[in-house]
């Protein structure tokens, strides 16, 4: 993986969030950002070169809220393709018509 994603605390530092490979196998970093990144916050997706690799003194680091727009941390903790996320939309809906023209069969008991 080589990009990052990064926003500033409450206490004025830089939280780094590092995305595992396997959820990027199903989400876009995009999308990670949304939901791991604390709701209101405003952050940056950069590439891993652009993070001090001293990390000595990261509790010093700095990030300018002016350069943090990539985007800003979602409300809710899930990913929007969870089903439990209020904004979930199914991609493969059940359409009325379709559940109006379904034929129904009634099962009838097997003679034993």
């Amino acid at each position: 993986m080589t990009q990052r994603i990064i926003y500033k605390t409450d206490e004025g530092g830089v939280a780094v969030i590092i995305p595992t490979d396997e959820a990027l196998q199903s989400h876009t970093i995009e999308e990670i950002a949304e939901k791991d990144v604390p709701a209101g916050k405003p952050y940056k997706i950069v590439s891993v070169d652009d993070i001090p690799s001293d990390r000595t003194f990261r509790n010093a680091w700095e990030a300018d809220e002016a350069d943090l727009t990539d985007g800003v941390g979602g409300e809710h903790s899930m990913f929007i393709t969870d089903p439990q996320h209020p904004d979930y939309v199914d991609p493969n809906p059940v359409i009325e018509e379709e559940i109006a023209d379904a034929e129904i069969v009634e099962d009838e008991e097997s003679p034993e």
